[in-house]
């Protein structure tokens, strides 16, 4: 790292401070040539993920787009925020961990019906008739006895 002073590459780390939701670093830094000290943060690098869509196009995932998706079917329900920001962490670890620069929609459905069955079956049966494109009430009812059955 060079010094922002001087511009020498001599430099060390004083102190190293991770943000409380452990997404960077803040490091403290002292130039070895004119002592002086700076700041620096330190992310992860996030990697461009596409998502392909069911018909075939490409688009940069979104976490906003499942966020609201969720929001709109725990919409009105008994679960805490909490839980909603929850639910979307797991999506964005699981999505990220999964593929290299590529996930396809179906995927990224299947994880979230997953986590909000978790929660609510209101939700799930909601965020369902979307992602599975329900197209009339035997759909639904198949959905909603499958869920009896668990």
């Amino acid at each position: 790292m060079n010094c922002p002073f001087c511009g020498t590459g001599d430099t060390r780390v004083v102190n190293s401070r991770p943000s409380p939701a452990g997404d960077f670093v803040r490091r403290r830094r002292e130039c070895q040539a004119c002592a002086k000290r700076f700041t620096t943060v330190e992310y992860i690098e996030k990697v461009e993920m596409m998502v392909v869509k069911r018909n075939g196009e490409r688009e940069p995932f979104q976490l906003q787009k499942i966020r609201v998706g969720l929001e709109r079917a725990f919409e009105k329900r008994p679960v805490p925020p909490e839980a909603i920001d929850r639910v979307t962490r797991e999506v964005e670890r699981e999505v990220l961990q999964s593929a290299d620069r590529e996930v396809d929609s179906e995927t990224i459905g299947r994880v979230i019906l997953r986590e909000i069955k978790k929660l609510d079956h209101v939700a799930y049966v909601r965020f369902a008739s979307v992602y599975k494109q329900f197209h009339d009430l035997q759909d639904f009812n198949a959905e909603i006895q499958s869920l009896l059955k668990e």
